[in-house]
């Protein structure tokens, strides 16, 4: 017997077909929302684990800014106590220095020669005298510069030819020098530095140079 299908087949095939096609459409959306859903949420808690993570090195860099300060604070401290130190210890070494400065010239001042003021101005001390020549003066300088332990440096400013009075009918010619020298400290004594010869040669020089004016 043969069976013959009057229904509209091709229809009902056709609706099959669209109404699959829109359950695995509605289907694929969900899967997609889903997925998006996800994906946010992953995204949410990672921005909120990196705003922890930030949070805590603002924490950290805050403190360490902190740390920074007390250092600073701390360095400033140590810097003023050591040049509090550095004072006391230079109060310390140069309370002599007018000891030796006086002793060095009673040594060193040759025949013939005399102070007749001294200047103090730290390490620097300015000398002003009276020679009978200017050999005096010359071998004035070689003794501070060569002999000398606590003095160095000398430099001749000026020698003046001049006189003086010895007997109301004797008068004599003599040369009045102002000289520079630098005053060691107690740190610093232990020979004089290389610059003195070239100090002392150049002062000589000078001195020679002026000698016709000092006779």
């Amino acid at each position: 017997m043969i069976l013959i299908n009057l229904l509209p087949h091709r229809e009902a095939a056709r609706k099959r077909r669209k109404d699959m096609f829109n359950v695995g459409l509605g289907l694929s959306a969900l899967t997609g929302v889903v997925i998006a859903g996800l994906i946010y949420l992953w995204y949410l808690n990672e921005m909120s684990s990196q705003q922890d993570k930030n949070q805590i090195l603002r924490a950290e860099i805050s403190n360490f800014d902190n740390q920074i300060k007390e250092i600073a604070g701390l360095e400033s401290e140590i810097a003023a106590l050591r040049a509090r130190q550095q004072a006391v210890e230079d109060l310390q070494a140069d309370r002599n220095m007018p000891v030796h400065l006086l002793t060095e010239l009673v040594r060193q001042l040759p025949e013939g020669v005399y102070i007749n003021s001294m200047r103090q101005d730290g390490q620097s001390v300015a000398l002003q005298g009276v020679a009978q020549s200017n050999e005096r003066v010359s071998e004035l300088l070689r003794n501070l510069s060569t002999q000398s332990m606590w003095l160095t440096r000398p430099e001749l400013v000026e020698i003046v030819a001049g006189s003086v009075n010895v007997t109301p009918r004797d008068q004599r010619r003599v040369a009045n020098f102002k000289i520079n020298v630098k005053l060691l400290r107690a740190g610093e004594v232990g020979g004089n530095p290389p610059a003195a010869a070239a100090s002392a040669s150049a002062a000589n020089a000078v001195v020679a140079s002026t000698a016709p004016a000092a006779k």
